[in-house]
């Protein structure tokens, strides 16, 4: 097993562990400094990662196994700005919370999807959307480096304190850009380090399973949505998680469909019916343009 596969496991394991705890009716954690895995309690962590970070009038009327097993560093709803009838992508989506709250927000016209990796989180955020009666909501079992959903398809991505732990964000980032459609938009909850980090400095403050060995910092952030296409990206911390450590807001917004050919392909064949006509060359023999998201 390559290390990039058994880092991915042993977070498989950690939050696989999680839900189980939260099952047994207990609570617990996978993020933070001490990189421990044990029942939530009202301490020294509870103000930077976990359910705190949401409003009471947020949490009100959700099943509480959803709330015990929020894990997050943040609250991406609070930035995301749905809207009623639109489709909504959770990466790395655990017991769910940020899921239901996402399908209250987007009403019976819109659709909240979400997308984990782990069986025991995966049964545990269903029985969570059946406690809670949402009818809106679907759970996708895959991986946030190859998004199980076609081109185009999510208005908005959410995720809380997830992307830190891919081995591969470069594919991320990429994914997330080819399932929004034209002018869909980003709202990130994530831990990211000071530029003035190195790799070495972030493993010496804590564990990879603890959100903090791999998180990106803000330069690395903001090239990697840029080389995926992204328009205006923005970090802004919102509070530290350990030295140099911050939780943060990522938003982006990937480019109108116009725009993206106007500015990436102008001499594709365009039809504004058909937003992925701007991908077509074939009429001029060039190169898709994989800026804007072609193939």
């Amino acid at each position: 097993m390559s290390q990039t596969d058994e880092l991915r496991e042993h977070v498989r394991d950690r939050y696989a562990a999680a839900a189980r705890a939260v099952g047994s009716g207990t609570g617990a954690s996978c993020c933070g400094p001490t990189d421990a895995l044990s029942v939530v309690a009202i301490g020294d962590e509870s103000d930077r990662f976990g359910a705190n970070l949401y409003g009471a009038d947020e949490t009100d009327g959700l099943p509480a196994e959803a709330v015990l097993a929020s894990l997050g560093c943040g609250n991406p709803l609070a930035v995301a700005d749905l809207r009623d009838g639109e489709r909504v992508l959770d990466l790395g989506s655990g017991g769910g919370i940020d899921v239901l709250l996402s399908a209250r927000r987007v009403g019976p016209s819109g659709f909240a999807y979400g997308l984990d990796m782990t069986d025991e989180m995966l049964e545990l955020a269903r029985a969570n959307a059946s406690r809670a009666g949402a009818q809106n909501v679907e759970f996708l079992k895959g991986q946030i480096e190859q998004i199980p959903l076609p081109d185009a398809s999510i208005d908005v991505i959410i995720s809380n304190c997830v992307i830190n732990l891919s081995t591969d964000k470069p594919a991320v980032l990429a994914e997330m850009f080819r399932v929004l459609a034209p002018a869909g938009r980003i709202g990130i909850s994530d831990v990211v380090a000071e530029d003035r980090l190195t790799p070495a400095d972030r493993t010496d403050r804590g564990s990879y399973v603890g959100c903090i060995a791999g998180a990106l910092s803000v330069t690395e952030y903001l090239d990697g949505l840029v080389a995926a296409g992204f328009d205006g990206p923005e970090v802004v911390f919102t509070h530290q998680v350990a030295d140099g450590l911050h939780g943060a807001i990522i938003r982006a917004a990937k480019p109108a469909a116009a725009d993206c050919c106007a500015s990436s392909a102008p001499a594709a064949r365009h039809d504004p019916a058909d937003e992925s006509a701007c991908c077509d060359t074939s009429a001029t023999g060039q190169a898709p343009t994989t800026a804007c998201g072609c193939r």
